[in-house]
């Protein structure tokens, strides 16, 4: 009886190819999962799927820039700025209507309110985003990727 072929070698890679990450700083370590009321839509991709429940699933090792702008990156802006940026990515890549630009908004701003920030300062987060973040969702404004190798 033969033994299986070990197919490890061949699996190896001749060249590491790679990317650089120029925007981001921060990178899930775990899925997170958020209800987003964002019905009739289906995608998914390597770090994010949206179902046509509305429920908004990132994968553990997404990456994203945390709070923009002038609000700083603190406790109660993180986890609001992890769904607010995969919104905003999957309606650049038209996963996603630009319509549902403001419900994006508007989930920041409640996600702030949940975790601790201000009535007052969670709507002025909000009213930014609105006046200052839609050449962030532009589709087709993402970024190209670009695969290095070496050697």
């Amino acid at each position: 009886m033969s033994q299986p072929k070990d197919t490890r070698k061949d699996d190896v890679q001749v060249k590491a190819c790679y990317r650089e990450l120029h925007r981001y700083k921060y990178q899930l370590r775990k899925p997170y999962k958020h209800q987003t009321g964002i019905h009739g839509h289906a995608f998914e991709s390597g770090f994010l799927r949206i179902k046509p429940d509305g429920t908004l699933e990132i994968f553990g090792l997404y990456a994203w820039d945390g709070p923009s702008g002038p609000a700083p990156d603190v406790p109660c802006l993180m986890r609001a700025s992890l769904v607010h940026d995969a919104l905003y990515q999957l309606i650049r890549v038209e996963a996603l209507p630009f319509s549902t630009r403001d419900a994006a908004d508007r989930i920041l701003q409640s996600i702030a309110k949940e975790d601790g920030l201000s009535i007052s300062l969670a709507f002025l987060v909000y009213w930014a985003v609105r006046l200052f973040g839609a050449s962030c969702a532009r589709p087709g404004s993402h970024e190209e990727i670009v695969e290095i190798c070496a050697p």
